[in-house]
């Protein structure tokens, strides 16, 4: 099912000196908290007279079960709304549109009863957890994430990114996060069932593919592989650990320790003498030269993440060997990152990335200034419609703002105590919804909803950043 790759590796000189001849815009001393607050208020306004990109949706909701699960599309989407609590689409005339089990999308009179079944069986998923938000806009978006995060997982445990073409397959990255997500609110089961399915596609060497097909039986094609899912999976397998019942969380990280072991074990050994993992791919899917943050945080937060459970699973020499790798890496970002501001790379050649939000809570608890590096990316990374980009690579152009990357600041502002900045980003995502309250993808220059819609990575993020803003604080593993 899955083929080794050889660990790559970068020459063992100082990183710094293969940076290339590109001035990059550096980090100011400080930041004013009203003038960033300033920047995030008017965001929105001032769209330059032309767009580079104008994509239109290809998806606007999801109806079905776990089983069976359809896309909605945008002229479907026309005039129509959820039955509150479900999949049950309230089309524009008083019908309602549903999936039934194992069959075809049917229209149907409002109160049909096997519809009203499908209704009722949602609403009582939903009261089996939580929901967060402080006000009923937060509750209904993140109702409407949970519920599309649970239409968009298989019960295999395999999690669609969307249900359209090239984005139904499985993400090891997008999965953890969604994971993370519905062992936050409750839905403990679900959780578990993703970490199974990462589990058991997990490649014999301790790494994953990029992407798998839903049925688990391996990649569809040979995109390059990426070396976040190391830190990634570890980092979601403590968060459902974290959140589980203390008697029976330990017999159940028992079939899940070997997965966390190999993850941790191929991140440590990737290191090399400067503590930096190699370059690569990173969650752009592009690949670096250098070694770059998109990898290195995420791999920090997995060794933590890694040796706590080690310790809690009777396994205290795993836990010294990642807590030493831990060490490394740490000291690797702080000299070779953190000076440069956590720009993409370590060359100092491809701008700032939202990756450096992955040096926060909940992932990695903050070093010192990182504030400062967040703020000035937020505000480099800033588009006219209010979102973000994923970065400013002068190699890579961005043409829309991203759902997931704009909801990174939320969460990691969110998890700092910068309460205010937080919720005027939330608010941002929440405002540029599709009519069903789908969070989408993209969001083009003319702040509609593009791509697909919803994308799970999104309203995993996003319920994470609620729940964080609803008094409910995500852990952050231990360094």
């Amino acid at each position: 099912m899955s083929s080794e790759h050889p660990r790559r590796s970068i020459p063992a000189t100082d990183p710094l000196e293969r940076r290339r001849p590109r001035t990059v815009r550096r980090l100011p001393a400080a930041l004013a908290a009203v003038s960033l607050l300033a920047v995030i208020e008017s965001a929105a306004t001032g769209l330059p007279p032309a767009f580079a990109d104008q994509s239109p949706a290809y998806t606007a909701g999801l109806i079905g079960t776990r089983q069976t699960t359809a896309a909605v599309s945008p002229a479907e989407a026309n005039g129509a709304s959820y039955v509150p609590g479900s999949n049950v689409l309230r089309l524009a005339d008083g019908r309602w549109r549903y999936l039934p089990e194992g069959g075809q999308p049917v229209t149907v009179p409002a109160g049909d009863k096997d519809a009203e079944a499908q209704i009722a069986e949602s609403r009582a998923w939903l009261a089996a957890g939580t929901i967060p938000g402080r006000t009923a806009e937060e509750k209904s978006a993140a109702e409407r994430a949970l519920l599309s995060m649970r239409l968009l997982t298989r019960r295999n445990g395999a999690v669609a990114a969307a249900w359209y073409g090239a984005w139904e397959y499985s993400w090891p990255r997008d999965s953890s996060f969604v994971a993370a997500a519905l062992a936050r609110t409750g839905h403990l089961t679900e959780a578990y069932e993703i970490l199974g399915y990462n589990a058991r596609t997990q490649r014999s060497d301790g790494t994953w593919d990029a992407r798998t097909k839903l049925d688990g039986s391996g990649p569809p094609d040979g995109r390059q592989w990426q070396l976040d899912a190391n830190g990634w999976v570890p980092w979601a397998v403590w968060q459902w650990y974290r959140a589980a019942p203390r008697q029976e969380r330990g017999r159940l990280l028992e079939a899940l320790y070997p997965t966390v072991h190999k993850a941790a074990a191929y991140a440590a050994a990737s290191l090399d003498a400067h503590g930096l993992p190699p370059a690569g791919p990173d969650y752009w899917e592009v690949a670096t030269t250098t070694p770059n943050i998109g990898t290195a945080a995420p791999l920090l937060a997995g060794l933590h993440a890694s040796a706590d459970l080690a310790r809690h699973s009777g396994h205290p020499q795993d836990a010294r060997t990642w807590d030493r790798a831990a060490r490394r890496l740490t000291t690797g970002i702080k000299k070779y990152f953190a000076p440069l501001g956590y720009p993409r790379t370590v060359d100092g050649a491809h701008g700032r990335d939202s990756a450096v939000t992955f040096m926060a809570p909940p992932f990695n608890h903050a070093p010192a200034h990182l504030s400062t590096a967040i703020d000035g990316t937020y505000e480099a990374l800033l588009q006219p419609n209010g979102g973000v980009v994923p970065g400013n690579d002068p190699d890579h152009q961005w043409p829309t703002a991203w759902g997931p990357e704009t909801a990174f600041f939320a969460l990691a502002w969110s998890s700092t105590g910068e309460r205010k900045k937080a919720g005027q980003v939330v608010d941002w995502l929440l405002d540029h919804r599709n009519t069903l309250g789908e969070l989408p993808e993209k969001i083009d220059m003319t702040g509609t909803p593009a791509s697909v819609v919803p994308l799970v990575w999104t309203g995993a993020i996003t319920v994470l950043a609620l729940s964080e803003l609803d008094g409910d604080r995500v852990p952050v593993p231990p360094a």
